[in-house]
């Protein structure tokens, strides 16, 4: 057993290191967008994030995978809205959301040929989600 997990391990290793990176600069996005609000401008990535897997099942050219994966996105981008006005803790319940959609996606490979992408995507998800969570405590101001 220990000698399945180990290339399965080792082949997660590249995805989660660049979720971390990616990650820790998605959680800076705000700095450069400073004429906006912080929630408007994570709210935008999590559109970005979620609009991905659109693309991916277009590609996997699948109608009901499409159908669902469109379903799921327009879920996260009203989430995302309601947290331009709202409690920035929505952006952190639409990330940690997201991140779990991408441990099932990564669980069933809902999506074809997108075995990387989901375990990367979560740990994106997961790190922003828990910074913004520790800015909220910290009493970072979301809105102007």
């Amino acid at each position: 057993m220990a000698a399945i997990a180990q290339p399965i391990r080792a082949g997660l290793r590249a995805p989660v290191m660049w979720g971390l990176v990616v990650g820790a600069a998605q959680a800076a996005t705000p700095l450069a967008f400073w004429w906006l609000d912080t929630a408007t401008v994570y709210a935008l990535g999590v559109v970005v994030i979620a609009s991905v897997y659109i693309g991916f099942a277009v590609a996997d050219g699948r109608r009901t995978v499409l159908a669902i994966e469109t379903g799921v996105a327009s879920m996260f981008v009203i989430i995302a809205a309601a947290a331009v006005t709202g409690t920035p803790w929505l952006l952190v319940v639409g990330l940690a959301g997201h991140g779990l959609k991408d441990l099932w996606q990564h669980r069933r490979q809902f999506v074809a040929n997108t075995r990387w992408w989901p375990p990367f995507c979560l740990v994106v998800d997961w790190a922003v989600a828990a910074i913004i969570a520790v800015e909220i405590v910290a009493g970072v101001q979301f809105h102007h």
